[in-house]
Order: structure tokens, then sequence, then C-alpha cells
């Protein structure tokens, strides 16, 4: 068992995914504290299926980014089939063989090489330039530190979104286990879910299957639509902690 999967397991019983199997309540990200997080985190938004969203400081949060790619028909509406449809497109990214699941190879590049923030890493896009780094800085020469080196933007208004650069095979021989960050992906997040990945592995077997992933989204969408709806807007969404951490921030400089 990997290290993220031994978290997922000590965060399980926070996962929506799994409450709600058990009852209709979900955990909101922005219902817990993001310990651990700088003043001024990075300004970085991690979509309901997974897929980051960053944008340089100062710019406008970047689940904006996320609503129009995914509000397929651009009518300011994000409904159920096109939430879903979101979903299974970045699952078929991640599906880097095309085998119909996603396993602990392709688990491992999603953490170290497109979201690296799960593992308690901030990715710096300042000068165009993606770097990941942890969280704090008084832990930066730990071992198993940093994943290392330069990341593809992913150009636009989204830099450093998207997929990375050639992995090292490195990466999926020892992992890097620091997740300092208080919640992995979570402050970052709608969803209070460390991985948001391996989240939809409700059944704990080590790979996610498209049923698996469509079925969080599915779960995701409900939660989000709580007046039912049956569409989201973007003026409706929850904000993440990040997103109240960088406006208190940005208010308080005023």
């Amino acid at each position: 068992m990997t290290p993220t999967r031994r978290r997922l397991f000590q965060f399980a019983l926070t996962s929506p995914a799994l409450l709600a199997l058990a009852g209709p309540a979900a955990s909101f990200a922005q219902d817990r504290p993001a310990f651990g997080l700088p003043e001024d985190p990075g300004n970085v938004f991690i979509s309901p299926c997974g897929r980051p969203f960053r944008a340089k400081p100062g710019q406008p949060y970047p689940v904006a980014n996320w609503f129009r790619m995914a509000d397929a028909d651009a009518d300011g509406k994000l409904d159920r089939t096109e939430f879903v449809a979101d979903a299974l497109a970045f699952f078929k990214l991640l599906d880097r063989n095309g085998d119909g699941v996603i396993g602990p190879d392709e688990v491992a590049f999603y953490e170290q090489r497109i979201a690296p923030e799960v593992l308690g890493m901030r990715v710096d896009v300042r000068g165009g330039v993606a770097v990941a780094r942890p969280v704090l800085e008084t832990v930066q020469g730990m071992p198993g530190g940093p994943a290392g080196g330069g990341m593809g933007g992913g150009g636009g208004d989204n830099e450093g979104e998207g997929r990375l650069g050639p992995p090292d095979p490195e990466d999926f021989s020892h992992p890097r286990p620091y997740d300092a960050s208080g919640a992995g992906a979570s402050p970052y997040s709608f969803f209070d879910e460390p991985e948001p990945v391996t989240a939809a592995d409700t059944h704990y077997r080590g790979v996610i299957s498209k049923p698996d992933f469509h079925a969080l989204a599915e779960i995701h969408f409900s939660t989000l639509d709580s007046a039912g709806l049956g569409y989201l807007t973007l003026e409706g969404l929850p904000k993440t902690p990040v997103q109240h951490r960088l406006e208190r921030t940005r208010n308080r400089r005023r």
C-alpha cells in the first residue's frame, strides 16, 4: 500500500463518497480548517474530479477556469451531464495506458506530476514556470521533499495546469510521502477529499474503474446541487478554504 493509500484510509470516515453511502450528508472542505497552509497560499483550485487549475498570484481564483471548461454549451449553467462528462474526460487523461482503470502507477503519476498539492506540495507558477516545492519552507530539506523539476504549463488562463513533463521512472519506485499541508487537496477543493482520484476507490481495490469515477461524480453533483435545480452556477458554488484565505489576505492589503 502506497503512502497516499494509507492516508486515504486515515481520512476515509470524512470522505463525501463514503458519507453519501452512509447517509445524505457530505463533508465540504470549507467546513474544516486549512491546517498548515501559509497565510497567502498558492492560487489553486482542484476540481471535484481532481484536476488542478492554477493562476498567478493576484489573478482571479481559477474555479472560473474549471467552470468555463466544464460548461460545454457555455450557457452559464453546469448540468449533471456536463459535470459527469468533465470527470470522465479527466479519467481518460489519467488512464495513460487505456486499459479502463487507473492503476497504482497512474495514481503515482497524478500525485507527483499533475497535482503535487495532494502530497503537500505547493506549485509555484510565477514567471511562467511551474515548480513544486513543500508548502512549509521549514521542511524544504526533509528527505522525500519536493516533487522537483520543471512542470509544463497549461497555457491560457490556467498556468501550470494539465499534463506535465515526461515522468521519471524513479517517481514510481520511490514515492514521496511528504504531506504536511494539512489535508492534501482538501483546502483547494469543494470537498474534504485529501486525494480526490483515489477517493473514487470506495471498495479499496487499489484501482479506480470508470464506473467508480462516474459514481463519485454523480455524488459530487448531487451534493453541490443541494437545491435540486439540476444545474450549478459559478456564483452558487461554495468557496474552497484557500479561496477564503486568499480573499481575506487581499482585503487586508487594501
